[in-house]
This record gives C-alpha cells, structure tokens and sequence, in this order.
C-alpha cells in the first residue's frame, strides 16, 4: 500500500537519508552503524557558507558495538558534514557515555537525560534513539524460528500488531496468546 497521492502541485526542498546496517563481527559481538544525510535541491545559503544542491549539510554517523543481551560495549560518532564546520564537529559531546547502557532499558529516556538540548549533537541523539529496533532487527537476522523456550519470542508485546492478546499471536504464536484477561 503507498502513501495517497498529494492533494496539491509540490516541489521538494529537502532530502533526509538515514541507512541503518547491522553486523555480526566475526568474535560473536554485533555492530549497527547508523547514518544520516541531509541535503537541498536548491541553493541553500548558510551563515558559514553556501551549499549547492545535493552538498550535505548533515553528514553524521554512528557505531555500537552490542552483545547478545543488548549491552552496548562500544560507541564511535563521527560528523563529516555540519553546516558549522569547525564547531559541529570540533568538541563532539562524549557519546561513549552509552557504553555500558542496555538498549531495551530504559535506553531513551537515559540518552535524553544524557544528550537531550544542549548537552549533545540534536543529529546524533535522534540516530541514537533508532539503534534499539535497528539491532533487534540485526540480532532477529539469527533468530531460531520455532520459540520453543520458556520464554516469548523476544518481539512480542513490542507493537500493537504483536500485543500478547492480538489476533497476530494468536494465529502464528498460539502459545503465547493471552486474552485481555489474562494480560
């Protein structure tokens, strides 16, 4: 199903890119890296300078390194595009205060805490904030399908699609169905 076509005639003004790409590394831990790329049509003058169209304004990246339990043990940023170069880049906030954090507890509430407003790179903390679904998609790439543990399969109850009394679980995951009784 697409988007409904637009209700009027429009020309657009700005691109925003942003890739996620999982890894399994070859030692048993887990990479994301994360990326975000801004750019314009059209000229886009700045204070610190003009950008012409396609020339990134926002170029920004992200590493963590997790294990399988969702604890992060490394982190790397690195901007090579910011429309005040020589300041965006230079100083970058210290965002290996995540290492250590666990991304199913309580991970955005504890980034805002850490790097919301001032304290840290707006481009950056958003990335960040995406990195939780982007490695359980990566971890889910090896996910054995039968669930046949003592406990739920690790994405259930995390949509309103996959909610333990859905009609979803129900069908694929009878097991784990509950009524909204029961939850």
């Amino acid at each position: 199903m697409s988007l409904p076509p637009p209700h009027a005639e429009r020309q657009r003004m700005h691109l925003r890119r942003v890739e996620f790409q999982g890894f399994k590394r070859g030692d048993g831990l887990w990479e994301v890296e994360a990326r975000l790329v801004d750019t314009k049509d059209q000229d886009f003058p700045l204070s610190s300078g003009l950008r012409r169209p396609g020339e990134a304004v926002h170029d920004i990246s992200v590493r963590i390194t997790f294990d399988e339990r969702m604890n992060i043990l490394d982190a790397a940023t690195c901007i090579d595009a910011a429309p005040y170069m020589g300041h965006c880049n230079v100083d970058i906030p210290d965002y290996s205060g995540i290492v250590g954090l666990n991304l199913f507890d309580k991970f955005p509430k504890t980034v805002r805490e850490l790097f919301g407003g001032r304290l840290g790179c707006a481009h950056i903390t958003e990335l960040l904030m995406q990195l939780p679904t982007a490695a359980l998609q990566t971890l889910s790439s090896e996910a054995v399908g039968n669930f046949d543990g003592d406990s739920p399969p690790y994405h259930l109850d995390r949509c309103h699609a996959l909610e333990f009394d859905s009609e979803a679980v129900k069908r694929y995951y009878p097991r784990w169905y509950r009524t909204k009784v029961d939850v």
